[in-house]
């Protein structure tokens, strides 16, 4: 049994050896209580933990450190954008968990802070979105797991928090009819994305790498077969996408096909190093700040033609009207582009295997969740498909009689 000290600060402590550390040195642990019987309490947890095979020393680190090793990690496999998401999750844990041992991080300590974000965030003054605060949950969780596979932790203590039911839903919208035709009709470096991204459902990352050897114009097919990694802010290719179902060869519309046509460069004249679709006014791949740029302009070119400035009681002269040119259209993202894509494809009455399929989802429950918002959207237009269905067979069956 270990020997048992009164400290000068009237505490009781006893060290408990551990073994040989990777260093080559002894590695002890000292536990500590108000009375001898709770240095013993303390100790038997520490045996009982040594009993599960726990790394008792590992332990001792930080969640703070253990969430270092998981960014780090995480910068080698995510673009640049989804390592910064990343990144504001794992700053808002570190404000509250940042110095605690990770073996002392409990469920409710996670709690409290979804339950405090949910309440108010502090960079809007709003109720957080089901969305950040689920991204918060998920990266607590990856963080606790990093430190059980090392075996520092034996539970999860982010399995059981709650993400509140009245938590504002962040939902991406679909563009509308007229915005579509904006897109069609509106010349821009950055319309070649777009339109792509509008009728063939790319992701940004699979559309920047996007090569014409990519694209089958005869056949109306393009083959999704390599996505870009922004690192440091440069495009490193990858050659496999998001998810292995990313690896996909999408079926395209007359009218994009038609546009891809009119945009290739005559035969003989894609050659490589830059055989890309959508490169960047140098001719070389779009880096993130590139492709941010380019979209800015296209939006503050598309607002210029199609906003309502009829409350300024003049039309400016220019986008670059010295007094400015307020964004008198609703902005969009790329992503929204590729939503709207998968609404078109539900209107369309394509079915949920196919449009998982065309999207390069992994899991069929993401195309799921897609239709069924759009079913509570567009309810009313399916039953009155249901009346013309209904009313037809009636029909026939009158004329059979």
């Amino acid at each position: 049994m270990p020997k048992l000290k009164k400290r000068p600060d009237g505490r009781y402590s006893r060290q408990i050896y551990l073994g040989i550390g990777p260093d080559g040195k002894r590695k002890y642990k000292t536990v500590y209580g108000a009375t001898p019987k709770e240095v013993d309490d303390a100790l038997l947890e520490v045996k009982l933990r040594m009993k599960k095979g726990l790394d008792v020393a590992a332990e001792m680190d930080t969640f703070g450190d253990w969430a270092e090793r998981w960014l780090a990690i995480k910068r080698q496999e995510v673009a640049e954008k989804q390592y910064r998401c990343y990144k504001a999750s794992t700053d808002y844990l570190l404000n509250r968990l940042g110095h605690t041992p990770i073996s002392k991080v409990r469920s409710c300590d996670i709690q409290d802070i979804v339950t405090a974000l949910a309440r108010k965030n502090p960079h809007t003054n709003k109720p957080s979105s089901k969305k950040v605060l689920s991204d918060l949950r998920m990266t607590a969780g990856q963080i606790c797991k990093i430190a059980i596979a090392n075996r520092a932790l034996d539970y999860n203590p982010a399995e059981s928090v709650i993400i509140p039911s009245d938590a504002p839903k962040k939902t991406r919208r679909a563009l509308t009819d007229e915005e579509r035709r904006w897109i069609e009709d509106t010349p821009h470096r950055a319309q070649v994305p777009a339109m792509i991204m509008l009728y063939a459902g790319l992701r940004r990352g699979e559309v920047i790498p996007l090569t014409w050897s990519d694209i089958d114009l005869d056949a109306r097919t393009i083959r999704v077969c390599k996505a870009v990694k922004m690192v440091d802010g440069r495009p490193v290719v990858k050659p496999v996408t998001k998810t292995a179902a990313g690896m996909r060869t999408v079926d395209i519309p007359v009218i994009l096909a038609d546009f891809l046509r009119s945009k290739k460069p005559p035969s003989g004249k894609v050659l490589e190093p830059h055989p890309l679709v959508c490169p960047s006014a140098s001719g070389a791949m779009m880096t993130d700040s590139a492709f941010d740029r380019m979209w800015e302009s296209y939006l503050t070119d598309l607002n210029f033609k199609y906003g309502d400035f009829s409350g300024l009681g003049r039309q400016p002269k220019s986008k670059y009207d010295p007094g400015g040119v307020p964004m008198r259209i609703e902005p969009f993202t790329a992503h929204c582009l590729r939503h709207t894509y998968a609404s078109m494809l539900y209107k369309a009455g394509v079915d949920v295997l196919t449009a998982k399929a065309q999207l390069g989802h992994a899991d069929v429950k993401t195309t799921l969740q897609i239709y069924t918002h759009l079913d509570s959207q567009y309810k009313r237009s399916s039953m009155d498909r249901l009346d013309g269905y209904l009313s037809k067979s009636e029909d026939g069956g009158a004329g059979a009689k």
